[in-house]
């Protein structure tokens, strides 16, 4: 094989690796998130859609789908990330990234796309179940106002968390460091970033804050490209996805060149 070659090989490799890594285990990486949104869908959109009241013109069920799909993609992706890297570093072989002739950017990369590849099949499957409630309920299939968008939102929102989770975990020293990341940060940023709720029922106070929320614009633009409404026009929503994109690569750049690989 010429040396020019392996570069692809190896980046392969370890994209494939972290494919494997969480499809061997798809019961607790796959199952688990789609039975939490499931009774979600089940509770909220289903047994209390006629007790809540419409948002932005369309019924609570069509609301949350778009919501729940966006919350599986965003917090799958960062776990993937976080959980592959801290285990490794635990487990003593996080070091071997060291001296594997790959670099840095094709480490990340491999990472991420891993990841996103775990939260695009998270989110798929809610959506699928989110369609036969809708069916069930409706008569028809939910129809999705732009393909296009919708794409390019998710794939966004799930390369910034795989980013995310894979800078914080290099530079985590234990499992409490990440467990606590994403319960006490993200989960709240999510549920307020509007999977439930408009902001438009907000006081204003409240309203001035889910502004400064970057989930609110994720989920939002997955919302307007599902539906064709949201809170916040959608183009502001891409620009703020964009932005994230662009810091959580650069943290997780210098996460990969800079941190520790040690065992803790």
């Amino acid at each position: 094989m010429k040396n020019s070659n392996w570069p692809l090989v190896g980046f392969y490799t370890l994209f494939k690796k972290e494919c494997l890594r969480f499809l061997t285990v798809w019961g607790q990486t796959i199952g688990s998130p789609l039975v939490n949104s499931t009774l979600y869908l089940l509770i909220f959109g289903v047994n209390l859609a006629d007790k809540i009241s419409a948002q932005n013109g369309v019924n609570y069920l069509q609301f949350i789908i778009p919501g729940l799909m966006s919350m599986g993609i965003l917090n799958n992706a960062f776990q993937n990330t976080s959980s592959s890297i801290i285990v490794s570093k635990f487990h003593g072989d996080l070091q071997d990234l060291k001296v594997v002739p790959l670099s840095s950017v094709q480490i990340l990369w491999a990472y991420a796309f891993a990841a996103t590849i775990r939260g695009l099949i998270v989110g798929i499957t809610i959506m699928l179940v989110g369609q036969v409630f809708y069916m069930i309920q409706y008569g028809t299939l939910l129809a999705i106002s732009n393909i296009g968008l919708l794409l390019l939102f998710v794939f966004l929102g799930g390369m910034i968390f795989s980013f995310m989770g894979l800078g914080i975990a290099i530079y985590a020293k234990n499992f409490d460091q990440i467990n606590a990341i994403g319960t006490f940060v993200l989960l709240p940023l999510m549920y307020l970033g509007g999977v439930f709720f408009s902001i438009s029922n907000l006081h204003v106070f409240w309203k001035t804050i889910s502004y400064v929320n970057p989930l609110f614009y994720l989920i939002n633009g997955v919302r307007y490209a599902f539906l064709g409404v949201s809170d916040i026009h959608p183009l502001t929503s891409l620009i703020m996805a964009i932005v994230a994109l662009g810091l959580t690569y650069l943290l997780a750049t210098i996460a990969i060149r800079k941190g520790s690989y040690t065992r803790f």
